[in-house]
């Protein structure tokens, strides 16, 4: 007899909380209904050893839809008839997360006229608290009030009731204490209480009473089913030890360890109704309620469509997004011939054991993949794996929607590894009005794009920029940096004259460019895996004018090229002592979300640029200061493709390489205080741009990368990437020892030291001992300026390009470690 059909024939005659109860002496006792509303199971919890199961909530065990909406539809109903018609029309009904989200919308909906919000525990950019709480025994404890209309929670009239569910009441501190916490701030006459199981001991019982009296209201209870669980001395600690002896036998089902598939899931066109929301996290009124109705039949005829035929189908919600996968599964009911099951995945940590006295059978483990508040970690499904299924299908939000959801180890590859088909459906996320709503602030422009702007494609980058191709900036190099060094002119108030490159240094380019191409595109890679993971599902690039703006393309091309992602890229000025475009960053407030914007540079050499962005940032709300670059040598940021200092070729050259656009101006007679930035365009120098090259030979190296790059995030992930600052002691360091002083005049890695040879007067450079290939290119300017070419030991970086240190025009900068003054 195979498993399925042994587990089909013991449930109905074994309870699932008995293996539980024989071994801690749980006891449940209550109505008749209990035993087949609740199994047991035991929680990874150091706060609380049991957990109660509900069969007909569709978080942890796998039910008919139709039976889960009934459940919490019902409950709405006896919500109704107790208040009245009257009453009823202006009651307010709230959720708890993540468990009960479901349950609350259905009780709403049983209800009929009552709009309906959860709690959460994802922060929404743009929208204000409305209130919060704790939940003493969860394992994850702060719930956030987020509605869309702030007027929702206020009682109009007075009396109008506030209907709290959760699925179960079992000492009443969770809702006690949001019934307090929301008094203080919205008082009203009346609150009901809904749950499936009243398991409150004797003494709580008494303490809703004495609370009612307390803060001066009506405090009425609706459940299902009543009991209470009988608790024996020393059972969480007993609890904690069976925990740990299981897991250490390995008698659990670990199914989360099983070979993910590779099979790619189809992914199903919901046509999901516009402005309907995804839930009840920022409100679900009866007009959203009548619209969703009219669509659910179209959308699961699309769903039953994909399933082909497929027998045995769940519908797999994704943690707090419960009620959306809840009616798609009711409705899929009605038009399907397949049987219909639904549950949700979860945060909370349990105990799976394979038997039939357990209500925890197997378990799938994946990340999380929303990008969570609280930073990463396990997820949960449960009883999905040796159930039988043949087809899943996954509702998820589109912010879940994530390369994280896509991973080998994530979800769906471990779905695919215990059903022969996933779909994939995705609701859009709802966005607040008050998220979405942002003025343009007044005489910004908006951005410059090629081909007007640079020879970049106009989706490839956005210049925030102003265009002062028409004035003239370029002084001769020994000028300028008289200028900078004596104090009279900072580096932004001119340009150099674009060094242009010698057939011998073209040469040499393509040959740099042949060789790294594909090591730039694993560098490209890996640090857009570790933006999407770890910052935004749906970055904003925001490039550091110019070295920055390259890999901000590369970036983008990648996110296209892996998941088909549109990401919004615009470049920026930033300057050393000057800060970040102020103007710049008051656009991109004005439309985008800042928590979304993710700053992008080529390399880090010292850090001073990571500073200063921190620093810039400091006045302004919202923006995350840490830069996401190629290569982090100096180790002064987290996110990073490689800490590597190697050759990347953009910065063998100047505009040529960069979309044909100089480095930024700041000049206080060229730029008001409500202008961009400047830059000018080089269209003369079209003829020897290999911008467009640059970025396609790079991209066409991509597909080879993949693994390597999947393989290189693994293990960034899971590492201490804390900066180290190391480059920033290195540089203090030389700075003293070569008697210069000015860690200015220092610029460490190979990126760094080319531009020294190309827009400044060098001085020397420093190369590391047996440096091979990548210091070709530095070696021939090195050679074409006379500056001579150190080799040193114990160097951090590749090389280290020194500034001529007191400089006075005519000097060589060939003169050894002697500084010679004005």
């Amino acid at each position: 007899m195979s498993e399925r059909a042994t587990r089909k024939e013991t449930v109905d005659v074994v309870w699932t909380g008995s293996w539980v109860a024989e071994r801690l002496g749980v006891e449940l006792v209550g109505d008749g209904e209990l035993r087949d509303l609740l199994g047991l199971a035991l929680r990874r919890n150091p706060k609380r050893a049991h957990l109660l199961v509900s069969n007909v909530l569709g978080k942890h065990v796998p039910q008919k839809p139709s039976v889960v909406y009934g459940a919490g539809f019902e409950l709405g109903e006896r919500v109704r008839d107790l208040l009245g018609e009257a009453e009823a029309r202006h009651a307010v009904v709230l959720g708890y997360a993540e468990t009960a989200t479901g349950l609350g919308h259905a009780v709403a909906d049983g209800l009929g006229v009552a709009p309906y919000l959860h709690s959460t525990r994802r922060p929404v950019e743009g929208v204000a608290r409305a209130g919060g709480f704790e939940e003493s025994h969860s394992h994850a404890t702060s719930h956030l009030l987020l509605p869309e209309d702030p007027a929702l929670l206020s009682p109009t009239p007075s009396d109008a009731p506030l209907v709290l569910v959760d699925d179960e009441f079992s000492t009443g501190n969770t809702v006690l204490n949001t019934i307090r916490a929301l008094h203080e701030l919205y008082p009203r006459e009346r609150y009901v209480i809904v749950a499936l199981a009243d398991m409150r001991s004797a003494t709580d019982r008494g303490r809703l009473a004495e609370f009612a009296d307390e803060i001066g209201a009506r405090v009425d209870l609706v459940a299902r089913s009543v009991g209470t669980v009988l608790l024996p001395d020393g059972v969480l600690e007993r609890g904690q030890s069976l925990v740990a002896a299981q897991e250490s036998a390995a008698s659990a089902f670990e199914a989360g360890d099983d070979e993910p598939a590779k099979r790619d899931p189809t992914r199903i066109e919901l046509a999901w109704p516009s402005g309907v929301p995804d839930g009840g996290r920022h409100g679900f009124t009866p007009a959203h309620r009548a619209t969703l109705e009219a669509a659910l039949p179209g959308m699961a005829a699309r769903i039953d469509e994909a399933l082909g035929d497929a027998r045995r189908v769940l519908v797999l919600g994704f943690e707090e997004l419960m009620y959306a996968p809840l009616r798609l599964g009711t409705a899929l009911e009605e038009v399907s011939a397949a049987e219909v099951r639904y549950s949700t995945t979860t945060r909370s940590p349990v105990l799976a054991l394979d038997n039939p006295g357990y209500a925890i059978r197997s378990r799938l483990v994946f990340p999380a993949h929303d990008d969570p508040a609280d930073g990463p970690g396990d997820r949960y499904a449960y009883n999905v794996a040796g159930a039988g299924f043949d087809a899943v299908v996954a509702v998820v939000d589109s912010a879940a929607d994530t390369p994280a959801l896509h991973a080998p180890d994530g979800l769906l590859a471990r779905l695919a590894a215990h059903a022969d088909h996933v779909l994939l459906a995705v609701v859009p996320s709802y966005a607040p009005s008050r998220a979405v709503e942002r003025q343009e602030p007044p005489m910004l422009p908006e951005p410059l794009r090629g081909p007007a702007f640079s020879s970049y494609a106009g989706g490839d980058v956005g210049w925030l920029l102003q265009d002062l191709s028409d004035t003239e900036l370029e002084a001769p190099t020994e000028e300028r940096e008289e200028a900078i060094q004596s104090g009279g002119a900072h580096y932004a108030e001119s340009l150099p004259v674009e060094y242009q490159p010698t057939p011998q240094y073209q040469d040499l380019f393509k040959a740099a460019l042949d060789t790294s191409a594909a090591r730039v595109a694993r560098a490209v890679g890996t640090v857009t895996e570790t933006v999407l993971a770890e910052r935004s599902p749906r970055p904003v690039l925001v490039s550091l004018a110019r070295a920055g703006t390259p890999v901000g393309v590369l970036m983008r091309r990648w996110a296209q090229y892996r998941y088909g992602l549109d990401l919004p890229h615009y470049a920026v000025s930033i300057v050393r002592g000057r800060g970040i475009d102020a103007n710049a960053l008051r656009w991109l407030a004005a439309h985008h979300d800042p928590a979304d914007v993710v700053f992008v540079d080529g390399w880090t050499g010292k850090g001073a640029i990571t500073r200063e962005l921190a620093a810039a940032l400091a006045e302004f709300e919202g923006f995350n200061p840490e830069i996401a670059v190629l290569a982090d040598p100096g180790g002064c940021v987290r996110t990073y493709g490689t800490r590597e200092d190697f050759l990347i070729p953009s910065a063998c050259l100047n505009s040529t390489v960069s979309g044909l656009i100089s480095r930024t101006v700041l000049r206080s007679d060229l730029v008001g205080p409500d202008d961009f930035h400047g830059a000018k365009f080089y269209r003369e120098l079209a003829g020897t741009d290999v911008s467009g090259h640059f970025i396609d030979t790079v991209a066409d190296r991509f597909g080879e990368v993949v693994d390597a790059v999947d393989a290189d995030v693994k293990e960034l992930l899971a590492a201490d990437r804390a900066p180290t600052w190391e480059g920033w002691a290195a540089v203090e360091r030389i700075s003293e020892e070569y008697g210069i002083h000015d860690v200015n005049l220092v610029k460490p890695g190979v990126g760094e030291t080319t531009r020294v040879l190309l827009r400044r007067v060098p001085w020397k450079i420093l190369a590391k001992r047996g440096a091979g290939a990548d210091l070709d290119h530095v070696r021939l300017l090195a050679e074409q300026r006379g500056v001579p070419v150190e080799e040193v030991d114990e160097l951090p970086y590749t090389c280290v390009g020194l500034i001529h240190p007191r400089f006075t025009r005519g000097a060589t900068g060939a003169d050894g470690r002697a500084v010679t003054g004005k």
